[in-house]
């Protein structure tokens, strides 16, 4: 079976059925309708004949078809291959930065697809984590067993055995403790592989899925929520489990299947842009920090409270990084993940950096875009009686990509450095 080519949109584009290649079909429409509920979804709205996508990029698979929704902060023409190149590959740069493509199987430091598809990549490193494991011997576990055996052992559970053996006197009805590979951790690796046999399209991870369905022990059926994945505990034994089990989460809790006719289900991976980067930005401020100038150290979420009522609770300010020098507030960060094509930032956003200004005590707060170019725009804000600027001072800040992540972290971490040595002027 060939793979089918996925269809690929940018972020806040829309999707309509139509005949053309980027377009949808009726059945992929009413299965993202059905998706989307009442309630709706976070990921996209509906249109007339069609969806309309928000900052969420990343990939929606609806039953054989596979539509990646990237990101763009740039002019550039969106049919053309070579920007969707461009951004699919800083999309999965990011993801790699923040640690959504993290592996735990020495073997794994590079992923051998062709495909850039973010779904392929997640389906290899799972499938790689879980070679991985059975490779190095699965873990066991103690568990309960209840049931008929020929042999006495356990505790004999004398009212069951009544009433299932009076015929049968060679048949005792125990419960004993077992040592074997059967236990939750499995049971939920195995879901996941038996998920991938369903859903998977690409043929280059047939064989593999196949193989490991052969060689993993099968599991009893196992009802997975989010609570599943928060009792799990991770000890010495289990660790090398936690990057197999984090993707299994990520699959198993965002596919819905279509249960009416089984043919187009919905399987969901998609990230907020702007939670992204902001994460994103974070990490590589840190680790440039760490490396090249340890006077400055950045924290994310550093909450503040700012309001407290005569009742109820009090209202709390969490500006997206905190850097101090020589541990001392120093800056203020707040990213954004859009293009100002030239504007000035919102009202909002501005009068938000005043307040980090005022309760932070910064010498100078930042608002930092995506752009085509790294460019550092000073601005202050005025006097409120003299209308004269003040030594508060917020900059505008667009960092634009480069060629490899590497590159782009060190631009990144040499613009935001040069901007915090830069001496205030007014």
């Amino acid at each position: 079976m060939a793979t089918l080519p996925p269809i690929i949109v940018f972020e806040h584009e829309s999707l309509r059925v139509g005949k053309g290649r980027s377009s949808l079909t009726t059945t992929q429409l009413k299965a993202l309708q059905v998706f989307y509920g009442e309630q709706g979804v976070p990921y996209y709205s509906l249109i007339h004949q069609g969806v309309k996508f928000n900052e969420h990029v990343g990939v929606i698979q609806v039953g054989d078809t596979t539509i990646e929704i990237l990101p763009k902060a740039d002019k550039k023409n969106s049919e053309s291959a070579t920007t969707q190149d461009l951004w699919r590959k800083m999309l999965l740069d990011m993801l790699k930065a923040v640690g959504m493509f993290e592996v735990s199987a020495p073997t794994s430091s590079s992923l051998n697809l062709k495909s850039n598809s973010i779904l392929d990549l997640y389906f290899e490193l799972f499938l790689k984590e879980v070679e991985y494991l059975l490779h190095r011997g699965l873990i066991k576990k103690y568990r309960k067993v209840e049931g008929n055996t020929t042999a006495l052992k356990g505790n004999l559970k004398f009212g069951k055995h009544l009433q299932q053996n009076l015929t049968h006197q060679e048949r005792f009805y125990v419960q004993y403790t077992t040592y074997d590979v059967v236990h939750q951790w499995h049971s939920i690796l195995y879901k996941t592989i038996k998920l991938l046999e369903q859903i998977n399209n690409n043929v280059s991870l047939h064989s593999r899925i196949g193989t490991l369905l052969l060689n993993f022990p099968e599991a009893p059926e196992l009802n997975v929520n989010e609570a599943t994945f928060n009792k799990l505990v991770y000890n010495r034994k289990t660790e090398p489990y936690r990057k197999a089990i984090e993707i299994a989460r990520l699959l198993l809790l965002n596919y819905h299947p279509d249960v009416a006719r089984g043919k187009n289900h919905v399987l969901a991976l998609l990230f907020d842009m702007n939670l992204l980067w902001e994460t994103f930005i974070y990490v590589t401020l840190k680790k440039h920090f760490y490396k090249n100038q340890p006077s400055f150290t950045a924290t994310a979420q550093t909450t503040k409270y700012f309001w407290k009522p005569q009742k109820g609770n009090r209202s709390a300010i969490r500006p997206d990084i905190l850097i101090k020098r020589d541990g001392e507030n120093y800056a203020v960060l707040d990213t954004k993940w859009k293009n100002l094509n030239g504007y000035n930032p919102s009202p909002d956003d501005l009068r938000q950096l005043y307040v980090y200004n005022e309760y932070y005590t910064a010498n100078k707060v930042g608002l930092v875009y995506p752009g085509e170019k790294s460019i550092s725009l000073s601005g202050w804000y005025l006097h409120p009686k003299e209308g004269k600027a003040t030594n508060k001072e917020c900059s505008v800040i667009t960092l634009c990509t480069a060629n490899s992540l590497k590159e782009w972290q060190s631009v990144i971490g040499q613009e935001l450095t040069n901007w915090l040595q830069r001496p205030q002027t007014t």
